[in-house]
């Protein structure tokens, strides 16, 4: 029953404040509650301040006792929201196929079945010797995808 009333406070509050998004919500048996909230232009401490206040200032303590914690998803979390692709659009990922292979390179378009990577490799040449380097460009299916990370470039 605390799931559905928090589950219920978080719509009010990304409906006020549309650019944030829910990316987890756990409930521990303590009631304990965690939420992890994204947005289109990142998250502030204000931002958290805010769905926290939405959520704490609407459950009653009297009824039942609990812990609230909003944090923002970390810059080396992965990806799981559709939202959060388009958030990273320009920028590099390293994506990890359902296969196990790997792939890194720009993510330079998104759509509603899966993403577009353009990326440079070294091949080896066709005739002679040495290496030469080719652009490569690739459609992959959100179900393909087990995993993708945003690249942090220092």
């Amino acid at each position: 029953m605390l799931k559905e009333k928090v589950t219920a406070l978080l719509q009010e509050a990304f409906e006020e404040y549309e650019n944030l998004f829910l990316i987890d919500l756990k409930i521990k048996g303590n009631n304990e509650i965690v939420v992890v909230i994204d947005g289109d232009q990142g998250v502030t401490v204000q931002d958290c301040i805010n769905v926290s206040r939405k959520v704490e200032h609407n459950l009653d303590r009297e009824e039942e006792d609990f812990s609230l914690e909003v944090m923002s998803a970390g810059a080396t979390e992965p990806l799981i929201n559709i939202r959060q692709y388009k958030k990273n659009e320009g920028r590099d990922l390293e994506v990890v196929l359902q296969d196990g292979s790997k792939i890194t390179g720009n993510l330079i378009q998104v759509h509603d079945e899966g993403i577009v990577l353009f990326w440079k490799e070294r091949v080896p040449k066709e005739v002679g010797k040495g290496k030469m380097t080719v652009e490569k460009e690739e459609v992959i299916a959100f179900e393909a995808i087990k995993q993708a990370k945003v690249k942090i470039k220092f």
